[in-house]
Parts: C-alpha cells; structure tokens; sequence
C-alpha cells in the first residue's frame, strides 16, 4: 500500500512507491520554527546555534540539545508537559515516528469504512516501548488511541513509567515487561488481548561491534569526531542514543523480523494488522516470502521519507476482508 492522505479522514490516494514524502498530516513540515518551540519551552533557547546561513538551528551532533529540541516539540505541538530521557537512552526523531503512525491511521481507514478510527477503543501494542514512549504519545496525541507499551528492560519501563504518570496518561497508555528476551509477542499479548495495531522500530545490528562500527561511521559523516585513536574501543553512542538492546540482537533487523513473523502466525486472531519499521531494503523479499509462507493474507509496503532519508514500514494481517469487516464492526 502507497499512500497519501489529505488532511481530512478521506480514504488514502495512492501515489508512486518512487516518490515518498512527508505525510501530508505530519505537523513538522520543512524547517522547525525555533521562536515558537522557545516559547512553548524557553529551556531549549540555551541549546540554540546559528547556522552559516544565519538561520537558528540545534547543535544535532550534541545528544543534550536533541532531548531539548524533542521536549519543546512534545510540549508546542502534542501537549506533553512533562518528558526526559536519562543519559545514553534512545531519542528518537520524532517527524519519522509521527509519519509511522500516520500511515497506520491510513491503513485502519483503508481497513474499515473509509475514515480513520480515534478513540480508547482503538488498541495497539508498541513493541519495544522504550525510555521515551514516543508512540504512544504521539498516536495518543493525535488520535486518542490506547496503547500497550512492551520492553524487555527494567530502566526503560520505569523511565516511561514516570513520562506517563506525570502526564497523566495511565489510562491511555499501559507498560508490560517482555520476560523473555528471545520472544516478541509471546508472554506479552494474552489469550483475551485484540489489538488493531502492532508497531515496531526493531534493532538495526546484528551485534555490540556492528552497532558501534554504525555509531562511529555516522559521527564521522556528521563530522562530530575523530575516529577514535588505535586500542580505544568504539563507542555505540550516538546524538540520538541508544541502549545495547535498542541497537543490536542477535541476527540484527532481519533475524528480528523473522522471529516477527513466526510469533505473528501463532496469533493471527488477536491482532487486526501487525507492522514494523523495515529500515534496509535488502531485508524486503525476505520478509515477504517469510510472510508468504506465514499465511498472510494481505502484506501492505508503505514508504515514507523525512528529507533525503528513505524508509517504510510492512503491515501484514493473517485475517479475510470478512473477518477484517467484522472486527471494525465489533469495536465500541
């Protein structure tokens, strides 16, 4: 599925698979608007830089001046008073997560009468919630969604533990503790679970070295460091951070993936449409034959794009167009 949306709730228009941009809905359009970001959260003006062109900008090499400019972005433009993140957590960019959840707004429209469903009684499970439970509160924020956040790691729950409450947003959003680090859904989605959504931004490397081998390799592009001097051991750290666990495991994306798949064909009732982030293209005809061989019935690729970057995320479900209509037509 390629699509476009208006910023009405109109069914999606599809568009070349060549050409992804922005969401039409995404509200970071072009550059950020820095005065008005300053005035939702004076704090983020200390972190403040001029560019040669002489325009204001964030030092995006500085990991402190990137959680500065997400906490003014949650608070001017989602409503989120109150976020951190601890030293070394992921921060994610938030235009590439909005764009995520918004396509998957077009794909529960497309699923059912046209219109995107909002509300608590739309469920969706985030695999790998992280420190900054950035998805639920943004597909909170913009569609009152309810959310199930799951992670295998202690600190990060107790982290976005802490976001949820001080936002009072324990009714919208619950945390679950995945006990196994070698599972995805088992011992997290119950025999009495439905969700309409799964979504996962799944660990890119296949390793601690590979992700730190990644790490140096992008502050060098960024210009931000020297490679580091013979006998020091690389660092994984980046300006957007990253615990060993949000980074690698074993087999990397791909190895990810396949667990995905596996563990999605052992539910295929309980969830309307599982997804995931698919960061490099090589692991597609993969996934695809995977999810082939899986019993999917319906596998949607959905390309996005922030800048120059490229990405998608694939959404497959394992239910007929009749169960999908009865699932919408069962919802409060």
């Amino acid at each position: 599925m390629t699509s476009t949306r208006s910023p009405d709730d109109r069914p999606p228009a599809h568009r070349p698979a060549a050409t992804p941009t922005t969401h039409p809905r995404n509200r970071h359009q072009g550059r950020y608007d820095f005065g008005r970001l300053v005035q939702a959260d004076p704090a983020l003006a200390g972190h403040l830089v001029t560019t040669p062109r002489g325009e204001a900008s964030v030092d995006f090499h500085d990991p402190v001046a990137v959680r500065a400019l997400n906490r003014a972005i949650l608070r001017a433009d989602y409503g989120i008073a109150h976020w951190d993140l601890p030293d070394g957590a992921l921060c994610p960019p938030i235009p590439g997560r909005a764009d995520y959840l918004h396509g998957l707004a077009d794909l529960l429209a497309d699923t059912g009468d046209g219109r995107i469903p909002r509300g608590l009684s739309i469920r969706v499970l985030d695999v790998g919630v992280g420190a900054s439970a950035i998805y639920p509160l943004l597909g909170h924020a913009e569609y009152g969604w309810r959310f199930v956040g799951a992670d295998i790691d202690a600190t990060s729950l107790q982290v976005a533990a802490a976001i949820i409450a001080s936002n009072r947003l324990e009714r919208a959003i619950a945390l679950r503790r995945q006990p196994h680090r070698q599972h995805i859904f088992e011992g997290i989605v119950g025999a009495d679970d439905r969700f309409d959504l799964t979504l996962c931004n799944p660990p890119f490397h296949a390793s601690a070295a590979d992700a730190a081998y990644a790490g140096d390799r992008k502050r060098r592009q960024l210009g931000s460091a020297a490679t580091p001097a013979r006998g020091r051991p690389l660092r994984a750290a980046s300006n957007f951070g990253g615990h060993a666990h949000e980074l690698w495991c074993p087999g990397g994306e791909a190895g990810f993936l396949r667990r995905m798949v596996h563990e999605s064909a052992d539910i295929p009732d309980r969830v309307l449409w599982f997804s995931s982030l698919v960061s490099r293209a090589e692991h597609l005809s993969g996934l695809r034959r995977q999810l082939r061989q899986a019993g999917a019935l319906d596998v949607r690729e959905v390309p996005m794009a922030q800048g120059s970057k490229q990405s998608r995320f694939v959404a497959w479900t394992y239910l007929d167009a009749e169960a999908r209509a009865a699932w919408c037509a069962a919802r409060p």
